[in-house]
């Protein structure tokens, strides 16, 4: 980032000895050390889109070659998000516990206020979750998806010993509180998905960023739902107003009418965080009548959207 402000703010083109003495991070290096962080940086961000240019401040005589970024080149239009747009980039500010994306999260809302556009988290208050990442293959698995990086792993099953896995990861997901990456193995040649509490020892990066592409209309939920079946704790009895709940009568085991306002519905689920929250999204036109557990998940959304609506 510092390398972009500098090469972006400058009118000229800047030498290599010019940007060493600018840029944080690059003072106090050798010229080897500083040589392979340069050129690193640059391919980060031509990654992005970003060009270098290269060029002469003089076009008489040969000069030092140096280097810059048009800012033509690089602004973007201005951002227009509608209400519930800018709400979850808010709330995405808010669940992160992981320190790394909670940063990314906040400081994106930061650019947002900044540039003028409203956030109201308020309209997703009965349905904040929290999200947290403390498997140690996280970080290395996110910046491998975001970056298309294949990566290369230890992963044991229960009763079996860790095996060498090769992997293009597609993206990296939270399935009923456990995060998994899904992707292409390369060994198998097939899609698999791994739960990163499996990872044993350090992923390492295998080649250069962007040497594959996810396949379009690649649906992660799907796919894990496919490989990872939910587990289910057990039935739960929840009244739907005629003509509402599609989701939840989509889940639904059995539908008996009750009178000409209600239909009472079986929903088998797996996690009672996420059928409240399903439930409570549909207001005064879902009620969950038990179990217990679920029921009171339930009340307190709707007292926490009460609240924050009184």
């Amino acid at each position: 980032m510092n390398l972009f402000i500098t090469l972006l703010v400058s009118r000229q083109y800047l030498p290599k000895e010019k940007i060493r003495e600018a840029v944080e991070g690059y003072r106090g290096q050798n010229d080897q050390a500083f040589d392979r962080m340069f050129e690193r940086d640059k391919d980060e961000l031509r990654e992005l889109g970003i060009t270098v240019e290269t060029g002469s401040n003089d076009k008489f005589f040969e000069d030092e070659i140096g280097y810059r970024i048009k800012r033509d080149e690089v602004e973007l239009p201005d951002i227009q998000l509608t209400r519930e747009e800018s709400a979850v980039v808010g709330l995405a500010a808010q669940v992160w516990e992981h320190a790394g994306l909670a940063g990314e999260s906040t400081s994106a809302l930061f650019k947002l206020k900044a540039a003028g556009v409203t956030v109201d988290t308020s309209v997703l208050r009965m349905v904040e979750p929290r999200l947290s990442a403390s498997e140690p293959s996280f970080d290395t698995m996110w910046e491998a998806v975001t970056r298309r990086i294949p990566v290369t792993f230890d992963y044991q099953r229960p009763g079996a010993p860790a095996a060498k896995r090769s992997v293009q990861p597609w993206g990296v997901i939270s399935w009923h509180g456990r995060w998994y990456m899904a992707g292409f193995d390369t060994d198998r040649q097939e899609p698999r998905v791994f739960r990163l509490t499996r990872v044993r020892g350090d992923v390492s990066l295998a080649d250069a960023p962007g040497s594959y592409e996810v396949p379009e209309g690649t649906d992660l939920k799907t796919l894990a739902r496919e490989l990872y079946p939910s587990p289910t704790l057990g039935a739960a009895v929840v009244r739907v107003r005629r003509g509402r709940g599609q989701s939840l009568r989509k889940m639904a085991e059995s539908v008996i009418a009750l009178d000409d306002d209600f239909d009472e519905l079986r929903v088998d689920y797996a996690s009672p965080w996420e059928l409240a929250s399903e439930i409570a999204s549909y207001g005064r036109d879902a009620v969950a009548i038990s179990p217990p557990d679920v029921r009171a998940e339930v009340i307190n959304r709707l007292r926490a959207a009460a609240k924050a609506g009184a």
